[in-house]
């Protein structure tokens, strides 16, 4: 299954997921976009929210954009 996100790093909202009406993700987190760190924390929420292991999420695009595309792997 893969899902859009829309990454909002360096919140002042803190860690927060918002699913939107087409279903892709707006994720919400304190982690700035410094060295992956915002990544690493939207793979963890993303995960959470969806009830999976962290490890069956892969990023595969926009590794450096606000919008991202995830795998999430059965």
């Amino acid at each position: 299954m893969r899902i859009t996100v829309h990454l909002k790093p360096g919140s002042r909202r803190g860690d927060m997921v918002i699913e939107n009406a087409d279903g892709s993700l707006t994720i919400f987190t304190k982690e700035p976009a410094i060295d992956g760190r915002a990544n690493a924390a939207a793979i963890r929420l993303a995960a959470a929210h969806i009830g999976v292991a962290k490890t069956r999420v892969v990023l595969l695009r926009g590794r450096t954009a606000r919008r991202k595309v995830f795998e999430i792997s059965d």
